[in-house]
């Protein structure tokens, strides 16, 4: 089963990212992202970002959100969707709703090895991309005039704050 396929069927693929490696779903299922929350031991409230494979294909994509994609930047738009387009392969050419793949709280994982034995057991297929860089993507808040970095991960603010002059 590919990428696509399993999200097309409700299932939860473990895949690399370009930073750590991920959960995703289609987020349209809600029974799937329920799956995907409680695997995770996340509450609801908490919510992921949905990422796309292609900038292109993000609707209504700001100019200065373009400035920051792809890459391992997610981006709050002001709709406030948060928005992730990996540097990496094209997996499916819909968006999926992601998260790291830790239990709640817990350490990223950079090699499929480091992810949670139960995680690994709720998923419905696993892609192993090797060791990854292992810190997550920055979370940048795009929503207002001014940006503001909500969590420094793989681009150091510094850079991010550059990009966006």
């Amino acid at each position: 089963m590919t990428f696509e396929e399993c999200i097309r069927a409700g299932g939860i693929v473990l895949f690399p990212a370009d930073t750590v490696y991920g959960l995703a779903v289609d987020p349209g299922n809600e029974e799937a992202i329920e799956r995907m929350y409680k695997l995770k031991g996340r509450p609801r409230e908490k919510r992921s970002a949905l990422m796309f494979f292609s900038v292109d294909d993000v609707p209504g994509l700001p100019d200065r959100a373009r400035l920051l994609l792809p890459g391992p930047v997610t981006v709050i738009l002001a709709d406030g969707r948060g928005v992730r387009v990996p540097d990496g392969p094209r997996l499916a050419p819909f968006p999926v709703l992601q998260t790291s793949a830790n239990p709640s709280g817990g350490p990223d994982p950079r090699r499929i090895e480091d992810v949670d034995a139960a995680i690994r057991a709720g998923v419905d297929l696993e892609i192993d991309g090797g060791e990854l860089p292992g810190t997550p993507s920055t979370v940048v808040d795009l929503s207002g005039e001014e940006p503001r970095i909500v969590r420094e991960g793989a681009v150091p603010a510094a850079r991010i704050l550059e990009r966006l002059r």
